[in-house]
């Protein structure tokens, strides 16, 4: 029996092409994962040149590369900056962001991540972090459970499934995905159940681990850790990261506002390399389902 890969990463070649490696550089992986970014970014530094890469996930911490030209920085990576100034890094050549929950989530029942297992509604990346996907059902309100799921979820009725979690909590608590499943299940039809339960977990996961917040954090500070020309290459999957990529990396800000000075040029930290996002070839889709998904972003520090 073959085992099962920590993570396949999406557009690979692509991706790190988008950070145009100088043998001598200075690059940062902020999604370590199971490594795949990272090895291909080693592969083209010379003896010179420095990878830091970050994960907040212990199991990822297995994956690091045996390599003087590496650091693991166990943490989350809206603390980029201070990281990289406590390793002696003020400015980098390069910033990957892999936004995509490695296969190895999805595919252990005990974290939770995934409705095809059943298993305890954990969701945390950190598993040191407090709150839990129970929780969020447990504990937040009618009102609070309505905005995760259409803000992070967009679900179309989005307060029919949060009144029916704070009904059901009422007679017993969530504890597993199987105590979701029969409560979204009634609400979902049948040809649709798939999609739609991947958009419930897909909003429990974004709350439980402050995902637009971090990644808020992460892309306000690659502007400042960037070199003059420096990239920026981020990988995102669904249209609320890809949105907030696309107007900070044209705008510098995440509302998509165009700023401008005196004299009417545009104020932003970075410049698009194409306008063009990169998505997946046919053939990679065959190979890798999980990829369909996925869309690239690389700007320029100007």
């Amino acid at each position: 029996m073959s085992e099962i890969p920590y993570h396949i990463p999406a557009l690979l070649t692509e991706t790190v092409d988008g950070l145009n490696v100088k043998p001598d550089g200075v690059y940062v992986d902020v999604t370590f994962g199971g490594g795949g970014h990272s090895r291909e970014i080693m592969r083209r530094l010379g003896k010179k040149g420095k990878l830091v890469s970050f994960d907040q996930d212990l199991d990822a911490y297995a994956n690091r590369i045996d390599d003087p030209r590496f650091v693991f920085v166990r943490s989350n990576f809206c603390y980029l900056k201070n990281f990289l100034r406590y390793h002696g890094i003020e400015k980098v050549d390069g910033v990957l962001a892999d936004l995509g929950v490695s296969f190895h989530h999805f595919d252990v029942a005990s974290r939770g991540f995934s409705f095809r297992m059943d298993g305890e509604l954990d969701m945390r990346m950190n598993v040191k972090a407090s709150q839990k996907a129970s929780d969020v059902l447990n504990e937040y309100s009618e009102e609070d459970l309505t905005r995760i799921f259409r803000v992070y979820g967009e679900l179309a009725q989005p307060q029919k499934m949060a009144r029916a979690v704070v009904r059901a909590r009422e007679e017993k608590p969530f504890v597993m995905v199987q105590d979701l499943l029969s409560v979204a299940e009634k609400l979902i039809a049948k040809e649709r159940a798939k999609k739609e339960l991947a958009c419930v977990f897909q909003a429990l996961r974004i709350e439980v681990n402050k995902e637009m917040e971090a990644l808020k954090q992460m892309l306000t500070q690659t502007s400042e850790v960037l070199k003059e020309g420096g990239r920026l290459s981020v990988l995102s999957y669904h249209s609320l990261e890809d949105r907030l990529v696309k107007n900070f990396m044209k705008t510098g800000n995440f509302e998509g506002k165009i700023e401008k000075d005196f004299y009417g040029n545009m104020i932003a930290p970075l410049k698009m390399t194409s306008n063009k996002v990169i998505v997946p070839s046919a053939e990679e889709v065959e190979r890798n389902p999980r990829s369909r998904s996925a869309k690239l972003r690389v700007a320029e520090k100007l």
